[in-house]
This record gives C-alpha cells, structure tokens and sequence, in this order.
C-alpha cells in the first residue's frame, strides 16, 4: 500500500504519543511500556510541536486524543503532512458521525478512552500495517444521510487552506485543480457544516472545537430531535 508506514517483521512498532489527561497518559504509557511489540520513542508530546516530532522521529504510529484538536481537520492535515505515521485518536464518547469523519480524515482508528488495552495494541498494529480499525455497532437507519454529510479527503483538503484564508485561485495552485473545482468543493464544505458563506466559516475556524464538530454531525435525525423541542417548547408557552 502506497504510503503506508514500514517495520522490520518482529521488531516493536515505534509509537509516539501526544500529550493526554494524566489518568489517561498514566495507562497508556504502562500499558506500552511493558508490551514487547511496542516502543514508545517520545511521549507527552506537545499538540503545537506534533509536525516536529513526526518530522523528525518518523514514528509508525501516533497517539492523540481527538479533544486536544483544535478542529477535526487537524487530521487530515497530520496524514497528509506525514504519511509515515498512522494515526489512533482517543475520545471521550465521539459520535458515530465524528469516528467517521475522522477516519475519513487519515486516522487509523478512533477509540474510547475506556477501551480495553489489548484493544488499543491491536489498533497500533493493524495501523503499522497501514489498516484502519473500522468502528463496530448497529446498524443506522440513517446511515445513508450520514456518509453523505461527510467531507471527503479533498474537501477536506480545501477546508484546512479556507481556514487559512487562501483564495480560490491560491487554493487552486496549492492542490493541482481548477479554480471551478476548487469552487465546487468550498460550496459543498460550506452546505455540510452549515455556514453560508467563506467568513462564516472562518468565524466558525476561531470557535471551539465543540462547534466545528456539532456542524459535522447535522444529519436527519439531529434535525428531526430539534423540530420536535421546539414543537414542544412552544406547546409549554
């Protein structure tokens, strides 16, 4: 597979790890620390220094958690930068919606921060081989509504040089498209996370992670709980 990160057959896989909650970093750094396939080559390290850390040490896999980004694009952003390293994100009970776009984004996998260790060791493993662990549960009457709510790789793409305030033109040249093309997937990032406009969306870049992430995740049935509220707030008036 085409950038997918190497590893000597038998050696243990170099993971980094970025900085988590001390609870958290306590059982991570335990857990890898006495596994003999695993080898922990930094630890703790800071979300601003991430770039420089990959850059440097190449490891096969990196672990963050998914609340300590600013935006979720941030992912996309590590994969493209940094093909090397398969990324396992961490989080405090993400969505279906997130988990996914997130997966779409590069991560390798998304995990519970309840998750078993011998559930975290396999998804370093299967992502050294460059898979991903695709997410388990029930089937989702929506689930149709909800792919097509997602950004793709190369809206994605788009977004992360949007937020930077490139122009159409600028963003053209940075990604080998044309200017229509370029157009066509800013309109359709703006429709699914529900901005009207360029500046919108920038406002909506300098607002908590929390917001980009409830934008994400407008889908049928998130419209169809909020109709009924108001239906009932207005029977309660």
């Amino acid at each position: 597979m085409p950038g997918a990160p190497s590893t000597d057959a038998g050696a243990p896989v170099p993971v980094a790890v970025a900085r988590l909650d001390d609870l958290i970093a306590l059982g991570v750094r335990c857990l890898l620390r006495d596994h003999p396939s695993v080898s922990i080559v930094a630890d703790d390290i800071a979300y601003d220094r991430l770039s420089v850390v990959l850059r440097t040490l190449r490891p096969a896999v990196l672990i963050l958690d998914a609340g300590k980004l600013d935006h979720l694009g941030r992912v996309r952003e590590l994969s493209v930068k940094h093909p090397h390293t398969r990324l396992v994100l961490l989080g405090d009970r993400l969505s279906s919606v997130e988990s996914a776009q997130l997966l779409a984004f590069g991560a390798s996998a998304c995990l519970s921060k309840e998750a078993q260790g011998r559930d975290l060791i396999n998804a370093i493993h299967l992502a050294s081989r460059g898979l991903q662990l695709m997410p388990l549960g029930p089937p989702d009457a929506h689930g149709a509504q909800v792919r097509d709510s997602l950004l793709t790789p190369r809206e994605g793409d788009v977004l992360l040089l949007l937020r930077q305030g490139l122009s159409n033109a600028q963003i053209a040249v940075a990604l080998h498209i044309g200017v229509e093309t370029v157009r066509s997937h800013a309109r359709s990032v703006y429709r699914k996370l529900g901005v009207p406009s360029r500046r919108a969306l920038i406002a909506l870049a300098s607002a908590p992670a929390q917001r980009t992430n409830e934008a994400l995740e407008r889908h049928p049935r998130r419209r169809a709980a909020t109709v009924k509220r108001k239906r009932r707030q207005r029977h309660d008036w």
